[in-house]
């Protein structure tokens, strides 16, 4: 078994405190084994002597409470202001103050809180707990507020992993159709958007609320605006668990699930806690990078482009080659709904969905999705024209076959400010442009073309965690059994969610991990 080494959180002793407080109020669902104590100066005792002592109207009574607090209140000369109990007595009073649950679980995200539903139903004592002020507040927030909050195509293929088979075990044990059920049991309106993306019809704060009432009804007990400075394992207990140092006080518990979610989205409160503390007990942490998140240009492609920010059109994006070799064009193929090519290589991959300029850079579903496989420095290639040989009708005998006749056919796949702007900046990269008539030549129209299904762009970089959706990476899913999402080499100790080594596409999949791996964990614990 594997133990964690002594708190180096830099916890302040409370030695030398004339006034402490440190367990959290007594609840039915943990194991309070003694009250708060709380030790007065002899100056301050001596004013709460008085002042009763004056308020009593009875002698008789005067007497016997002045006798009694007297009593308690008698320091020996040379009285530090300390409490007066031995060290021994001290160390069992603050045994005395902490609280025993059989599970805690760190963060009140989605992942979290499905695991303590899950666990609390098996009669598991739970307790959650978060340094938020609400629970959920990333769900909140997710699809533009009516949270996209599973995809009904989910299956392992939609993940990036160092270990692509991880997800398969938590995705089959709890599904989209397992989530649609307890939906539709709390009587929440949803629809179905575009490929299988399911949000709901009024609010975010529909699926919270749901949550909430699952909590209570399996006794679950959520804490709030609490922050953990430390874990490790307990000592000195007949059984194995964990001890935890909170801004409330000391807990203690067989397990412990972290669901502390990833880097993402840094002013919800996200932090690398996760990673500390899987780092802390020995786990291998894969490199983590910022993933569903648009991409900056390079000051040269900014001044070519971002004066355009807004404009959007339907492409296929995908990495491209490395710098120096060519691109091959894709031939135009039937439409289809595939996102991806069935290669779980990030070369492979390609999503077709609508891209969208910015001020600094691009945006929209499709570029979001690429990210995720970006690892800086190669190009990202976009089709512009999916499955169309745009100007093949300028090739036909007799055709209209000038500059204006290009720049219309490529007005009906973008916006007449890119089509226009498109144009102007690859004209002169497609060779001899016009015959001696002015019409463009067959050449030049192929080279046209090409580049139309080949717009290669070096990004500078990302918008960073303050802009990304999720994290790509976290903790190695070869330190986790996928059957329960436990540390191998810590018993006990369960990370779910965000914090593994599991990143979903764009579509409501990373709700789906979430509420898969927060079930199997929830099962266990």
């Amino acid at each position: 078994m594997t133990a964690a080494g002594p708190c180096e959180c830099g916890v302040p002793t409370r030695k030398g405190r004339t006034s402490a407080s440190f367990a959290i109020p007594p609840s039915s669902h943990g194991t309070d084994v003694g009250e708060t104590a709380r030790v007065s100066s002899p100056s301050q005792r001596n004013d709460e002597v008085q002042s009763l002592f004056f308020a009593s109207p009875s002698s008789s009574t005067q007497s016997q409470i002045f006798s009694a607090l007297s009593a308690i209140v008698a320091e020996p000369a040379g009285y530090d202001g300390r409490s007066k109990i031995s060290g021994h007595e001290r160390k069992s009073n603050r045994a005395a103050r902490v609280q025993q649950f059989d599970v805690i679980i760190l963060g009140a995200g989605a992942a979290g809180l499905l695991c303590a539903i899950e666990a609390g139903k098996r009669g598991r004592r739970v307790l959650v707990l978060d340094h938020a002020d609400r629970v959920g507040k990333k769900i909140l927030i997710s699809g533009g507020g009516r949270s996209n909050f599973t995809n009904l195509h989910c299956t392992s293929d939609n993940f990036l992993s160092e270990n692509p088979h991880f997800a398969k075990s938590p995705l089959a044990r709890f599904t989209p159709e397992d989530m649609v059920a307890l939906v539709e049991k709390h009587s929440i309106p949803y629809h179905e958007k575009t490929l299988g993306q399911l949000f709901c019809d009024r609010s975010s704060r529909d699926l919270v609320s749901m949550l909430e009432r699952e909590c209570d009804s399996a006794n679950v007990r959520l804490q709030l605006e609490t922050t953990v400075h430390c874990v490790e394992r307990a000592r000195g207990t007949q059984q194995d668990g964990f001890t935890l140092q909170s801004s409330h006080g000391v807990l203690q518990a067989q397990s412990v699930v972290v669901a502390t979610g990833g880097l993402s989205i840094p002013k919800m409160g996200a932090t690398g806690f996760g990673y500390e503390l899987a780092r802390q007990f020995g786990l291998r942490i894969v490199p983590c990078r910022p993933g569903l998140v648009p991409f900056t240009f390079a000051p040269e492609d900014r001044e070519a482009w971002c004066d355009l920010a807004g404009v959007s059109a339907e492409a296929v994006v995908r990495l491209g080659p490395p710098p120096g070799q060519s691109s091959t064009v894709p031939q135009p193929q039937p439409p289809t709904q595939t996102r991806t090519l069935r290669s779980r290589t990030s070369a492979a991959q390609r999503f077709r969905e609508k891209i969208l300029i910015t001020h600094r850079g691009l945006s929209g579903p499709a570029t979001l999705q690429i990210s995720s496989f970006w690892t800086g420095g190669e190009p990202i290639e976009v089709d512009l024209a999916p499955d169309l040989n745009l100007f093949a009708p300028l090739l036909a005998p007799h055709a209209q076959r000038d500059s204006g006749a290009a720049l219309q056919a490529i007005r009906t796949l973008l916006p007449s400010r890119w089509a226009e702007r498109w144009l102007s900046l690859h004209a002169g990269q497609s060779g001899a442009m016009k015959s001696g008539n002015g019409d463009l030549t067959n050449a030049s129209i192929a080279a046209l073309e090409s580049q139309l299904h080949a717009w290669q762009v070096i990004p500078a970089g990302t918008e960073g965690y303050s802009k990304a959706e999720v994290t790509v990476g976290g903790v190695d899913t070869s330190e986790l059994d996928a059957r329960t999402m436990e540390a191998k080499r810590v018993p006990g100790l369960f990370f779910i969610g965000e914090v593994v080594d599991v990143t979903g596409w764009l579509g409501g999949f990373n709700f789906q991990w979430a509420w898969a791996s927060g079930f199997s964990a929830g099962q266990v614990v």
